[in-house]
This record gives C-alpha cells, sequence and structure tokens, in this order.
C-alpha cells in the first residue's frame, strides 16, 4: 500500500548478514517485528561504473535466492537509515546455487515463494518488479562501482509480515521458513534467538 517510489531505495546488508540457505536465522535481541522477504539476487559477474541499461545484464553473472531478512522497527521506527533493520547477523541468506545468467532465459518470469510453518505467506513474480534488473544496476553504478560477487537484492512481492492485515506477523524463535524461486533452488531456515 505505499506509494511507488520515483527511484530505487537503496540499503547495506553488512557482510555479517550473509549466512548459507539452510543456516539459522536470529532473532536480535528485544526484538519484535523480524520479517522475511523473498527476494531475487543478482550477482555481479563484471565490474563497471556508469554502466548503460542496455548494457546492464551483459554484467550479470548469474542470479540466486535471497531472503532479505528485516526487523521493521529498526528499519522503519528508530531514525536514520534502513541498514540496521537490514543487516543484522544471519539476516542474508543466500543459495543454494548460483545459476548462471545464461541458464535463465527470462529473469523477469521467475515464481517466487516463501512459506513459514509451512503457510505460504509469499506467493510472486519477478514481472511485478517495480524497477526491472537493468534499471536497478545501472541506478546503482552512478553511486558505486559495481565488483564481480557483489550481490544485488531486487525487491519483494506481496506478502511480507509487515503487511499481513489485520494484524502484521513477524517470527518469533522456533519458527521453521521456506522459500525458493523457480529454476534458482530453495531455501529452508530455522529461527533462533540471538545469544
Amino acid at each position: 500500500g505505499a506509494a511507488i517510489p520515483a527511484e530505487p531505495v537503496v540499503f547495506s546488508k553488512w557482510t555479517s548478514a550473509i549466512v548459507g540457505p539452510n543456516d539459522n536465522i536470529e532473532i536480535p535481541r528485544h526484538s519484535t517485528k523480524t520479517d522475511w522477504e523473498v527476494e531475487l539476487g543478482v550477482v555481479i559477474g563484471k565490474g563497471g561504473r556508469y554502466i548503460p541499461e542496455g548494457e546492464a545484464l551483459g554484467h550479470v553473472a548469474g542470479y540466486c535466492v535471497i531472503n532479505d531478512v528485516s526487523e521493521r522497527e529498526y528499519q522503519l521506527e528508530r531514525g536514520g537509515t534502513w541498514d540496521k533493520g537490514k543487516g543484522c547477523d544471519t539476516f542474508g541468506p543466500l543459495g543454494p546455487w548460483l545459476v548462471t545468467a545464461d541458464e535463465i532465459a527470462d529473469p523477469h518470469q521467475l515464481d517466487l515463494w516463501l512459506e513459514v510453518d509451512g503457510k505460504r505467506y509469499q506467493n510472486g513474480n519477478t514481472r511485478t518488479m517495480i524497477f526491472q534488473i537493468p534499471k536497478i544496476i545501472s541506478y546503482l553504478s552512478q553511486f558505486m562501482s559495481l565488483q564481480p560477487g557483489d550481490v544485488i537484492s531486487t525487491g519483494t512481492p506481496p506478502g511480507v509480515g509487515l503487511g499481513i492485515k489485520p494484524e502484521p506477523v513477524y517470527l518469533r524463535a522456533g519458527q521453521q521458513i521456506r522459500l525458493g524461486i523457480s529454476g534458482l533452488g530453495e531455501q529452508c531456515q530455522r529461527t533462533v534467538d540471538a545469544e
């Protein structure tokens, strides 16, 4: 229900957020609003700066599944940037595979889904992305040099916990998250309390 942004929203996930596709997700201490987001990951293979949209897909090594785990209070209610709600430890499960770009006929026609404890919350397709991959790559390259191995998380379809009506639904310790993208594999995580 939010307004469509005029430009892509940019935030960082720290390297400590990156974990394997089946590793535990840690609910941060005092968190009450940890949320899920199945997303298509774009992995840069050829670096560059000021990349034209028409050349952007030539910079892609491949694609992967990402769970862009987000703490909504930290992200939206505590001021400043979104980074602190997006970059917590374990908040970026990647994989299980890097599928090379030549194996994906159209990255804008991939089904995405996510379940929590067997209940399907997200069921979408990359064709509904607000900004397509060439635009995202070109846009980011105006502000930073993209490097081989960089991973861009592209956005999520409807069904995140924050948007559940009449009351949002958030993660708690002891739950199981399963998510996947057609042709890119599946992930499965357990939620645990951070020590």
